[in-house]
């Protein structure tokens, strides 16, 4: 008897370190022809040869009129990075914590999900995967290892330039590897042909509220709790490079 349940734990266990992820949602991404500057202005051959993806899933909030939020975003790369575009329509901008450690998803922000590997599993406390937060004035979150938030300003560069009502966000993010250590000698990873990367993006919208009022995603997330993104690298989609 013992022997039967000893084998059925092992069988359990080397079913659940065997998981993979699902990929869902893959979106083919083309190589930039030259690196795009970051200067928020759309302007590079890059974004010429991409097609707009929709920003459209509610993960949080009420139903929002366009006028509200409005959202769309390209995706490129190069062996140094992963580039988005991301256009926002938001009539009002509000950032209301300046400690950027403070509370900082209840601020508008753009946040970026990236999986190196595509591993997909846990993420919240540990680098299997990042959730950045990149605030209107440019900062850049994430929880660490040790359960505290940590800013990770040298992983992105980013340029947001608003007309009226609608921001253009241009970002470049770095790739690092599962093995990340804060305060380490991190390499980041040369991006190549073929690669997958887990991907997901959102914005957190507060139109002058204690709390974020709506969470827009870029990938449907099944069940009610939809709020799954900076705990659970399943989610992400699939961004395939080529």
């Amino acid at each position: 008897m013992r022997t039967s349940v000893y084998m059925a734990f092992l069988l359990l266990l080397f079913s659940c370190n065997s998981a993979q992820k699902e990929d869902h949602q893959i979106i083919e991404v083309n190589k930039a022809p030259k690196s795009p500057l970051i200067d928020g202005t759309a302007m590079d051959a890059c974004w010429g040869n991409s097609e707009w993806l929709a920003l459209d899933q509610l993960w949080l909030g009420k139903a929002y009129s366009t006028d509200d939020f409005n959202g769309r975003y390209k995706l490129s790369w190069d062996e140094e990075a992963l580039y988005l575009l991301v256009e926002v329509t938001d009539d009002v901008l509000f950032d209301q914590h300046k400690d950027p450690l403070q509370l900082w998803w209840d601020d508008d922000c753009v946040e970026v999900f990236v999986d190196e590997d595509n591993s997909g599993g846990p993420h919240q406390f540990t680098h299997n995967a990042f959730a950045y937060h990149i605030a209107l004035d440019g900062n850049v979150v994430d929880l660490a290892p040790g359960e505290e938030p940590k800013l990770y300003n040298d992983h992105i560069v980013s340029k947001r330039v608003t007309e009226g009502n609608v921001s253009t966000w241009e970002i470049a993010v770095k790739l690092f590897s599962d093995d990340y250590v804060d305060g380490g000698n991190n390499t980041p990873k040369k991006l190549s042909d073929k690669k997958k990367v887990g991907f997901a993006l959102a914005y957190c919208d507060n139109d002058g509220s204690k709390e974020r009022e709506n969470f827009i995603g870029s990938v449907f997330v099944p069940g009610e709790d939809k709020n799954q993104g900076y705990i659970n690298a399943d989610i992400f989609g699939t961004l395939l490079l080529k």
